[in-house]
């Protein structure tokens, strides 16, 4: 079992930023993949980043390309998300998830879920 608990998000305005923690504790954390996803009201949960296991590949949705970037200390069991230049659009509760060695792009292949952070952007 891993255990995972994000933290840092809240409101901010348009062009401000935030950065996101999720914490991981149980088996060796450091062996898993970690993803970050959101979901918005209405909408299904949608990929954001992810990194590998030794932290050397990242992938990005289009849409926080250039804006947001994934980072992990392996050392802390922690994964982070680093939000620049945030809109309106990215108004969602986000998640973190792990899944053993090699990450992914869909929720459904993640097998550990944090409980979600809110973020809010106002213009």
């Amino acid at each position: 079992q891993v255990q995972l608990v994000e933290s840092g998000g809240g409101s901010v305005q348009v062009g401000g930023s935030l950065r996101l923690s999720c914490a991981a504790s149980g088996r060796t954390a450091s062996n898993y993949a970690m993803g970050w996803f959101r979901q918005a009201p209405g909408k299904e949960r949608e990929f954001v980043a992810t990194i590998s296991w030794r932290g050397g590949s990242t992938n990005y949705a289009d849409s926080v390309k250039g804006r947001f970037t994934i980072s992990r200390d392996n050392a802390k069991n922690t994964a982070y998300l680093q939000m620049d230049s945030l809109k309106p659009e990215d108004t969602a509760v986000y998640y973190c998830a792990a899944r053993y060695l090699n990450p992914s792009t869909a929720p459904t292949q993640y097998n550990y879920w944090g409980q979600g952070t809110q973020v809010t952007v106002s213009s």
